[in-house]
């Protein structure tokens, strides 16, 4: 049998992405988790009805997204977050997480409506590790698009 080779079907890497706000690449992220959307199922029955309930679509949900990077001096995501823990939330109409495929391209775009960083962590400091710091931020959000291009 011949192998598919039609990029339609071949999967992408994971490693390859880049965070867009309102349509401006921004910094770069060694991590991003927790892009997840749920529509709560609600059961329903009628007394007149079989023994299953039904099944209807209930509230949709909205998975918060963590992003990690190493720390440097920029302190734009920093400042975000602490802007809305004053009392200043400002939310971003698009954000975007792009998948880019081998070359570099972009291959699939999920959009993040209205978010705003909720969640702030300094990084874990050990005097005997010899490993990157890392901060991250988590950003709450009303919805969710997937696209390709």
């Amino acid at each position: 049998m011949a192998r598919r080779t039609d990029p339609k079907f071949d999967p992408y890497g994971n490693f390859a992405f880049l965070l867009e706000i309102d349509g401006i690449t921004s910094a770069g992220f060694a991590e991003c988790t927790g892009t997840n959307a749920e529509i709560t199922p609600i059961e329903y029955r009628e007394g007149n009805e079989g023994l299953t309930p039904r099944k209807l679509p209930g509230l949709s949900k909205f998975g918060n997204v963590t992003l990690k990077r190493g720390v440097t001096q920029d302190l734009e995501i920093f400042n975000w977050f602490n802007d809305g823990a004053t009392g200043d939330v400002r939310r971003i109409r698009t954000l975007s997480i792009v998948l880019l495929d081998e070359q570099r391209n972009e291959a699939v775009r999920w959009n993040l409506l209205d978010a705003w960083p909720c969640k702030y962590i300094a990084p874990d400091l050990k005097g005997n590790a010899s490993e990157i710091a890392i901060e991250s931020v988590e950003l709450c959000h009303e919805g969710l698009i997937r696209q390709t291009p």
